[in-house]
This record gives structure tokens, C-alpha cells and sequence, in this order.
């Protein structure tokens, strides 16, 4: 079983920052880990990548959140992490840890999703 575990959501005001973090988990088998990511969903709204990060940390971002969010990894400890600066009440959203693993043994990679975690930005 794939487990995608966020931390670190919460309450913080317009101009704060918070930290996100997601840790990759599979039981019963190997795994191998290539791009993780974040994605958010506020209500009547799309989901939409907020960043993405690849094996080799290779980054991308969503032009609203470029020079305010960070987005890391550790590949000893299968965690991704979202530094998020400089907050506003439009980032106030359920944000989604994404990460494509493939089972070992296994033939295809496929894409795990987290359970979500709520930031909410006060004015």
C-alpha cells in the first residue's frame, strides 16, 4: 500500500509562511520514487499545480506562486517539501502531495496522491 503522508497545514496570516511536507510510504514491497509535486484545490475551483520537482530537483512552479514558494526534496527520506512565504488570502486552499512511484517488482510508473492538507491564509 502507497501512502502519501502531509504535515503542516494550518492557520497563518496574510504575509506568514508555513511549511509543507509529504513523506512517500509502501508497505509489502520496493519502491522507486521519480517526480513529486503539489497541487491545490480551493472550493469551486480547479485543481492546479502549485510546483512540481523532479529526481534530478528539477523545479516548476505556477506563475502565482513563483518567488514566494520553495519546493525540496530529500531523496533519503522520500519527502517532498513546499516552503510557502509571503502568504495571501488567495492561497487559502486544500493542497495535494503528488508523487509517481513504481512498485518493485513492476513495469509502469503511476501516479499516488496524498490525502490533503488545509492552509488557511487570514486578512
Amino acid at each position: 500500500q502507497v501512502q502519501l503522508v502531509e504535515s503542516g497545514g494550518g492557520l497563518v496570516q496574510a504575509g506568514g509562511s508555513l511549511r509543507l511536507s509529504c513523506a512517500a510510504s509502501v508497505s509489502g514491497s520496493s519502491f522507486s520514487l521519480s517526480g513529486m509535486g503539489w497541487y491545490r484545490q480551493a472550493p469551486g475551483k480547479q485543481r492546479e499545480l502549485v510546483a512540481s520537482i523532479t529526481s534530478g530537483s528539477i523545479t516548476n512552479y505556477a506563475d502565482s506562486v513563483k518567488g514566494r514558494f520553495t519546493i525540496s526534496r530529500d531523496n533519503a527520506k522520500n519527502t517532498v517539501y513546499l516552503q510557502m512565504n509571503s502568504l495571501k488570502p488567495e492561497d487559502t486552499s486544500v493542497y495535494y502531495c503528488n508523487a509517481v512511484i513504481k512498485l518493485v517488482p513492476g513495469i509502469q510508473y503511476n501516479m499516488y496522491w496524498g490525502q490533503g492538507t488545509q492552509v488557511t491564509v487570514s486578512s
